[in-house]
């Protein structure tokens, strides 16, 4: 890569690509040192896309405090597709119980913590 960068146009997008890849080598490199880690983030990015979308749709909420509830709803059904949950059994399953459920304890009814009734 220095090599071609020498022999690209300083403003190019590939003298851009190559650059940027030369100052971030080190970091580039990371993740062949464990096997877990992913080259690329895609992941993560569909996971966030439908959150993106709707970030519009907040706007028209309706008020604050209603998108701020909207933001919750929409973290705790991503939580529970990360965790290979299906959203709505879930759901049914905490309305069902969060009334009777003890308060100190509301957070073992959350999707990483959760056990099917």
């Amino acid at each position: 890569m220095i090599e071609a960068y020498k022999q690209v146009l300083p403003q190019s997008p590939i003298a851009r690509a190559i650059s940027y890849s030369l100052t971030r080598w080190k970091e580039l490199c990371v993740y062949t040192t464990d096997g877990t880690l992913q080259i690329d983030n895609n992941k993560v990015e569909n996971a966030i896309r439908p959150v993106a979308l709707g970030r519009k749709n907040y706007l028209f909420a309706g008020s604050h405090q209603a998108a701020v509830r909207a933001a919750m709803i929409y973290s705790l059904l991503g939580t529970c597709k990360l965790h290979e949950i299906n959203p709505a059994d879930w759901l049914y399953d905490v309305l069902n119980r969060i009334a009777q459920h003890p308060i100190n304890r509301l957070e073992e009814l959350l999707p990483d913590k959760w056990k099917k009734s």
